[in-house]
């Protein structure tokens, strides 16, 4: 047992009989909150890495994703017999959202292993890790956004008041992104090979979910899919901005997915907390 004063705040305590994992895992998360501008400063520092000596930076990400909505736009227009101005403001906010939940999912598996340096040497909050993931996904998802009321300038088909109803929406989509980061960052430290599975999920994911589709296409099984987490909370923000608001059930759905989630990663966090220094 490491021991000393226990009025001097730099003195660690640790007693393997009694490990106060709630205590140290709240004091972990009310730390790491607190440290929230160390994150976001982190999160500029990893986007400013990435696109050194890159031209355009993050806005390649713009223009891929543009250049897809045109492709897709003009092909699954006629495939599923509509309109382009009816079909393309669906599959912009769709595929944005989209690329969106995959990349903060798809990144989450490395929130804690990409800070194998920062976990071994110093003592920052393992939160601060979670909250760099959310900050620097944000970031790059801010350079896409733009092109959501592009469309509907272009086709002239603005949303009414009821797209403030997106914000909530984005609030959810945040909250499943720092769970997914805290959840999936300590498994994938664990466990390497998980990472692979959950980008092949993903895939698997995006055909399932009424992205490239919309979801009065299944009919009568349509009021299967709030059984489909991802199109839950995709929903939660697509649905506000084309479908006048959403359902009251996928919002339900959406709420539920993300407080189970939560509920998941927090006692995940709590129990295994203590590991995570050994397994990255």
């Amino acid at each position: 047992m490491l021991a000393g004063p226990l009025s001097d705040p730099d003195v660690y305590v640790f007693d393997a009989a009694a490990p106060r994992r709630v205590e140290v895992a709240r004091e972990d998360l009310r730390g790491g909150f607190a440290s929230w501008r160390l994150a976001w400063a982190l999160a500029r520092l990893d986007l400013r890495n990435r696109y050194r000596g890159s031209v355009i930076g993050p806005f390649w990400m713009t223009l891929s994703t543009l250049l897809m909505l045109v492709g897709l736009g003009l092909l699954y227009s006629r495939l599923l017999g509509l309109s382009l101005a009816e079909y393309l403001p669906h599959l912009t906010v769709s595929l944005v959202v989209w690329n969106i939940i995959s990349a903060m999912v798809t990144d989450a598996c490395t929130t804690m292993t990409s800070a194998e340096g920062v976990i071994r040497q110093l003592r920052v909050p393992f939160t601060v890790h979670a909250l760099r993931s959310v900050f620097r996904n944000g970031l790059t998802a801010a350079h896409s956004l733009p092109l959501i009321p592009l469309a509907f300038i272009v086709f002239g088909q603005l949303p009414g008041p009821e797209a403030l109803l997106a914000v909530p929406g984005l609030a959810i989509l945040l909250a499943n992104s720092f769970f997914a980061s805290v959840l999936l960052g300590m498994i994938c430290a664990r466990f390497r090979d998980i990472a692979p599975i959950v980008a092949n999920v993903m895939q698997l994911a995006f055909f399932l979910t009424p992205i490239l589709w919309k979801p009065e296409l299944l009919k009568e099984a349509a009021v299967w899919l709030p059984l489909n987490p991802f199109y839950a909370v995709l929903e939660t923000v697509r649905g506000p901005l084309v479908e006048g608001g959403g359902q009251p059930l996928v919002w339900l759905a959406a709420i539920l997915y993300t407080l189970a989630l939560g509920a998941v990663s927090l006692a995940f966090f709590v129990r295994f907390r203590g590991r995570l220094a050994f397994w990255v």
